[in-house]
């Protein structure tokens, strides 16, 4: 499985206002259930210009065991990425070649660090991510995309929020950050900026995004579709 959504991951999906985050100094893997406690967060600053990061090296999407047709109100997960070895700050994986169009669920956990893309129930792509500070933390909850924006810039901090999509009125949204060790968002969750580039051609409108603080999520495992 994967950290995000593997036999040991953690459904999490914070939003910042400003492009930043929140790094320990040792990203546990996606496959360890435990993660180590979160440090104290640097202070939030302005991200620098986003760099492309390179992917780490992956297998084929696994084969998801038979699984019955979710029910029209429930959105099954069917399968995860399989990722050899932890993924560090910067890092993601991406891979939907054979996965069938269908809806999009976006999870993100703040304790493992890391966002999960599915779509149709099968996880296509998996990134480490930056979150708030404890002064301004990424809010727990389900939220739905309300807005797409491929260039914004933070009426609040004057700062570029590439690829974003809003998650709340007061300014927390998913977009491509500088995702360092040692950084903070105001509350966004930040993402490397190409990840988030291949995120934002994959969603629409009311897609949801489910952020939590060390959920796990496991294959076969059924979600309320709404």
């Amino acid at each position: 499985m994967k950290s995000a959504i593997g036999a040991g991951v953690k459904t999490f999906l914070a939003v910042c206002l400003l492009g930043g985050a929140v790094a320990a100094s040792g990203l546990p893997t996606r496959m360890l259930p435990a993660m180590s406690p979160k440090p104290a967060p640097a202070k939030a600053e302005t991200p620098a210009k986003p760099t492309i990061t390179p992917k780490a090296e992956i297998k084929p999407i696994a084969a998801a065991a038979p699984v019955e047709h979710a029910e029209p109100d429930h959105y099954a997960i069917k399968s995860a990425l399989q990722i050899d070895g932890p993924l560090k700050h910067g890092d993601y994986v991406w891979n939907d070649e054979g996965v069938p169009q269908g809806p999009i669920l976006i999870t993100v956990d703040l304790t493992a660090q890391t966002l999960s893309v599915f779509r149709d129930g099968y996880e296509i792509g998996v990134a480490v991510i930056l979150y708030g500070a404890t002064d301004k933390p990424s809010p727990l909850g389900t939220f739905p995309i309300t807005q797409k924006k491929k260039h914004h810039i933070s009426n609040l901090y004057n700062a570029p929020m590439p690829y974003m999509l809003r998650l709340t009125n007061d300014g927390v949204a998913i977009h491509g950050s500088d995702v360092k060790w040692g950084s903070a968002t105001h509350g966004c969750i930040g993402v490397p900026t190409e990840f988030a580039k291949l995120l934002f051609d994959q969603v629409k409108l009311g897609d949801r995004v489910i952020v939590t603080d060390g959920q796990m999520l496991q294959v076969g495992a059924k979600l309320p579709a709404a």
